[in-house]
């Protein structure tokens, strides 16, 4: 069952089309990558989908509800998470409280990091199984500032599962990552659960850890199939590859 669809999604600026008419479904459970050249419309795909861009034509469903027409916060409320490329987090808090303070965001209440978040048993419980499951439980009372920037990767997807979000966007999780770093993140990435959309450059975490690809070039939807499909389709290779794979 698809918990996420895009129709005909189109973002123009002037006549020029930055994303073009890409209709994608994200099923239950599923894990989709993005790939595709600079300047494809990735990222842009991105910000149609979590609103951070306005659609110049298309839609957007979320477990079949339309939500093209709401802002960033509605569809985060709705289950909508995402990851940017550029780590962004509260760097004078401690890791716990960076993701106690996303788990209050989601339960409501006061915000109030020495009351609600230490009196409130299922916050901080909250918290420590989100740690838990991205491996930094151990960095919990470390400053977010002094995390090497593949930890920092690790404390956004803590934050993303803190909202319980039905379908997660990841954009270039391994952006910045030293190459000694990514396995570790790769397999915090394969032990999330629910329906992940990710966009990423690097082919052999694509390979291992997506059930599809979707192919992206100059705006538009190449290919979107298994990845050996993907791998062995001659389109692709000659638009993105550039080789034989």
């Amino acid at each position: 069952m698809s918990v996420l669809t895009t129709e005909g999604l189109t973002w123009k600026i002037g006549e020029v089309s930055i994303v073009d008419n890409v209709s994608i479904e994200l099923n239950q459970g599923e894990f989709l990558g993005v790939i595709g050249p600079n300047g494809a419309g990735k990222t842009s795909l991105f910000n149609l989908i979590s609103g951070l861009r306005p659609v110049t034509a298309g839609r957007v469903s979320l477990r079949g509800e339309d939500i093209t027409g709401l802002a960033p916060h509605q569809r985060a409320r709705r289950g909508l998470g995402r990851t940017f490329q550029a780590s962004s987090v509260f760097g004078a808090l401690t890791v716990a409280e960076n993701v106690r303070l996303a788990v209050q965001a989601r339960m409501g209440g006061s915000m109030a990091l020495w009351r609600r978040a230490s009196a409130n048993r299922a916050v901080i419980e909250k918290a420590d199984s989100c740690l838990t499951a991205v491996g930094l439980a151990h960095r919990a009372e470390a400053l977010a500032a002094t995390l090497a920037h593949g930890e920092k990767r690790k404390l956004e997807i803590a934050l993303l599962l803190a909202a319980d979000p039905a379908v997660l966007l990841l954009d270039e999780p391994m952006a910045g990552v030293s190459a000694e770093d990514v396995p570790e993140l790769v397999e915090v990435i394969k032990g999330l659960t629910g329906s992940v959309l990710m966009v990423e450059h690097h082919m052999d975490v694509i390979l291992e850890v997506a059930d599809r690809i979707a192919v992206m070039h100059h705006g538009a939807l190449l290919a979107c199939d298994t990845p050996a499909a993907v791998m062995a389709n001659a389109v692709v290779q000659e638009a993105y590859l550039g080789e034989e794979l």
